[in-house]
């Protein structure tokens, strides 16, 4: 099925999916930054590690990496007794740490091999209030910012809390967000909204090199394609999280000839 929406494809954000589009847009910016960039320059990917137990906010929102069991109180199992106690054991779910890669992009010089910029694509865990994630994502924002390098943050979710304010900005269902060294302490947001076509966004490099550009639609229609997602999307479905009443019924207007 060929890709259907003007911009970003809401039912991509499903978090049953989301792992696999995070990993399949990683690879896609990739690529096509490294076509563009060298020889002066080369993108990686690189892991952002954490460490999520069983208290983490997060665990709700890292589907399918982390799975959690809950106990069937209703069982009428029988648990086996201290002989002569009387006293029965209690089953209860043993606390689990389980630690977490998060992928992300440098930029960096090739001779030098010197940091120039970070590409961070948002997960939910990212926006997940109180989570190891969150807290791992910001702090890693905060490294870049005191090593004097660019940032460059895409997020294409709608749930979950945003990571910078958006009290200055209109409303929008994604944001781009990029800070560049040579403007800090001010930097640029894109808002997005569902019913436009992503822009192309610039990378910034290392001063005085221009900006390359990222035609952020293009990769996204491309990791659609190649992630083959039309095979596990059910269209005939809202897409989740839910839409506003607006949204959703422009949603079905793009979907009408499909379903």
């Amino acid at each position: 099925m060929p890709y259907m929406f003007p911009g970003m494809d809401p039912y991509l954000e499903d978090p049953a999916l989301w792992p696999d589009v995070h990993h399949r847009l990683i690879s896609e910016i990739q690529e096509v930054l490294n076509a563009q960039l060298r020889p002066r320059y080369f993108a990686r990917v690189e892991l952002r590690v954490y460490i999520s137990d069983e208290a983490d906010p997060g665990r709700s929102v890292l589907i399918p990496d982390v799975r959690l069991s809950e106990h069937d109180h209703s069982s009428t199992a029988t648990l086996p007794e201290f002989p002569g106690s009387g006293i029965q054991p209690i089953e209860v779910m043993t606390a689990l740490e389980e630690e977490i890669e998060e992928a992300y992009l440098e930029i960096r010089e090739t001779v030098s091999g010197n940091l120039v910029t970070v590409i961070e694509v948002l997960s939910p865990t990212n926006k997940a209030g109180g989570a190891s994630g969150r807290e791992s994502f910001l702090s890693k924002r905060r490294a870049v910012m005191r090593a004097k390098a660019n940032w460059v943050e895409i997020d294409l979710l709608r749930a979950g809390l945003p990571t910078l304010s958006r009290e200055f900005l209109p409303a929008s269902h994604y944001v781009v967000h990029i800070s560049k060294i040579t403007e800090r302490p001010k930097g640029k947001v894109w808002p997005l909204p569902l019913q436009h076509p992503l822009p192309p966004i610039p990378i910034p490099l290392k001063s005085p090199d221009s900006d390359t550009p990222l035609k952020l639609q293009s990769i996204v229609e491309r990791a659609y394609e190649k992630g083959a997602y039309d095979m596990s999307i059910d269209y005939g479905q809202p897409p989740p999280p839910p839409l506003s009443a607006d949204d959703a019924r422009w949603v079905r207007g793009v979907l009408k000839d499909v379903v």
